[in-house]
């Protein structure tokens, strides 16, 4: 995993903390499928690839009505000098209510309610509150 994924986090968060209306990243298949779990949970409005520069994407981020970003806080679980892998039964001991819990897995990049619901283990990215 290349550092495109923990820089697109960070690019996201610095966006959201500095209350722009869009970040930039370089367009790979691992960002775009964790933009696509953002998009579906509803942590930003959307993503697109630029017309500018082909290899980019537009990332435009949400903030709730009374300014506040979507995102409260994000926390990298695995980090790159750390790797963390949990089991199917690991899995089902978290609970899910509060955070959404993004994992790695064979399958590409699941949400920990797509994990339970396909019982697979992986490595957990990140959790977003």
């Amino acid at each position: 995993m290349k550092n495109y994924f923990w820089n697109m986090i960070t690019n996201i968060k610095n966006g959201q903390l500095a209350k722009r209306n869009c970040a930039y990243q370089k367009k790979t298949k691992l960002c775009e499928s964790m933009l696509k779990i953002l998009w579906d949970q509803g942590y930003i409005i959307g993503y697109k690839a630029t017309h500018t520069q082909k290899d980019s994407l537009k990332i435009f981020l949400k903030y709730l009505k009374n300014g506040e970003p979507a995102i409260n806080s994000i926390k990298f679980i695995s980090k790159p000098g750390r790797r963390t892998y949990y089991s199917i039964k690991q899995i089902w001991k978290i609970d899910s209510s509060k955070s959404l819990i993004i994992f790695s897995t064979n399958k590409g990049l699941k949400t920990i309610i797509e994990c339970k619901k396909q019982k697979i283990g992986g490595e957990p990215l990140l959790m977003i509150n």
